[in-house]
């Protein structure tokens, strides 16, 4: 049920954020479970004295933030908790360099394409191509039980996994990066993780699921061998307003002497 609450037309802030602020309260505080409809558009339009309008500009905020999803048809629902993905570099090659049991049941891996097609900017520029160079591409759908959680792709130089399973369209029952180890003797031994934000492409959310504006976190993975070559990079794509990234690491000790200047050291 939606609280008592009014327009403040004293205060600078805008209706429709001021109406996000109390929904939100409300979802945070359990007035609604994930799963549960809000009310229509025209009863929050009304309960506020505002037009419907207001209230829509108030929908897609929360919406953009990952509290609601909105069904053509069926109304506005609050969406359930965040999702918790351990999927950048240490979440890939594990503590280990082995194979974690438990993803396979907490994600599913579609294997959508396999073959060649012109490199986007980023992975061209990682590799040292120019832009629209041809390379192989493994691409992928990762999803939970039926929910998509990741469009990703793997690119490697054709001439490099050439006559390897790499280039077939074949799932492997282990990490790609072990069987890429295999297949081409080079070892995995550095790699960087760049994530970004942007809105999707139409293909991208079409395949999420989610509405075209609403961002998306975009993460380049660059893997290096011992002579610091490229083997692979990849590219995974998350809707935003649900994911939580997590990384957990040790904090140096401190050192003794003077403090030496670090780059990207910043006070907080």
């Amino acid at each position: 049920m939606l609280d008592a609450m009014t327009i403040n037309p004293g205060t600078p802030e805008v209706p429709h954020r001021q109406i996000a602020t109390q929904l939100r309260a409300q979802i945070q505080r359990g007035d609604w479970g994930p799963g549960e409809r809000l009310p229509s558009i025209p009863a929050i339009a009304a309960q506020y004295g505002v037009a419907k309008q207001t209230v829509q500009r108030t929908i897609d905020q929360l919406r953009v933030e990952g509290l609601l999803i909105t069904r053509p048809g069926s109304g506005t629902f609050v969406r359930g908790s965040k999702r918790r993905l351990n999927r950048l570099s240490r979440g890939r090659y594990g503590a280990l360099r082995g194979y974690h049991a438990d993803l396979a049941t907490r994600y599913r891996q579609q294997l959508l394409h396999v073959g060649p097609a012109p490199a986007p900017v980023e992975v061209a520029e990682a590799f040292g191509l120019s832009p629209g160079t041809s390379l192989l591409v493994r691409r992928h759908l990762v999803q939970t039980t039926d929910t998509p959680v990741e469009v990703g792709a793997s690119w490697f130089r054709p001439a490099e996994v050439a006559g390897t399973s790499i280039e077939r369209s074949e799932v492997f029952g282990r990490p790609l990066y072990q069987e890429v180890e295999d297949e081409t003797r080079r070892r995995y031994t550095t790699a960087r993780d760049q994530i970004t934000a942007r809105l999707p492409t139409r293909e991208e959310a079409e395949m999420l699921r989610i509405r075209p504006d609403t961002p998306v976190l975009v993460l380049l993975h660059v893997a290096l061998d011992a002579d610091r070559r490229v083997v692979e990079v990849a590219q995974a794509i998350w809707p935003g307003p649900v994911t939580t990234l997590t990384e957990e690491y040790t904090v140096p000790a401190p050192r003794p002497g003077p403090p030496a200047d670090e780059p990207g050291a910043a006070f907080a």
